[in-house]
């Protein structure tokens, strides 16, 4: 790397390649940084393509430099403002709370039946089927 790029600055920089994974943006003659697909806009990009092309003028900052590996990792997403999250709702004010009815003892032969009931009528049926044949 012939310029020496902090972490922290901000750059102009035009996009040289595209990959799944993030777009190369060239600084300078002899220096290009990568901007990783995350790091390209604030919320979710599927698809690089929908958003840089070859030859796109970007502002970029620089988020870290690895001078032993000759690599500098940009954004893009870090030189915008962040959209604006949804205001807070106001609290709702709690449900009432429900009041408990007393239980009753009263059984029906109708509707639900507990499945103490329902085993004894199930043994008397399969009783009475093997004894039919």
């Amino acid at each position: 790397m012939s310029t020496k790029y902090e972490a922290g600055a901000i750059l102009s920089g035009k996009v040289t390649g595209i990959q799944p994974y993030g777009a190369f943006i060239a600084l300078d003659d002899q220096t290009q940084g990568l901007v990783h697909i995350s790091e390209i806009k604030h919320g979710f990009v599927k698809d690089i393509n929908e958003v840089l092309s070859v030859g796109d003028e970007v502002k970029v900052k620089v988020l870290n430099v690895d001078e032993e590996k000759g690599k500098i990792s940009l954004s893009i997403r870090a030189t915008e403002e962040a959209p604006k999250q949804p205001e807070a709702r106001t609290p709702r004010t709690p449900r009432r709370q429900g009041t408990i009815k007393a239980e009753t003892t009263q059984t029906s032969n109708e509707g639900f039946n507990t499945l103490k009931d329902k085993l004894q009528e199930w043994i008397e049926q399969s009783r009475d089927e093997l004894i039919k044949k």
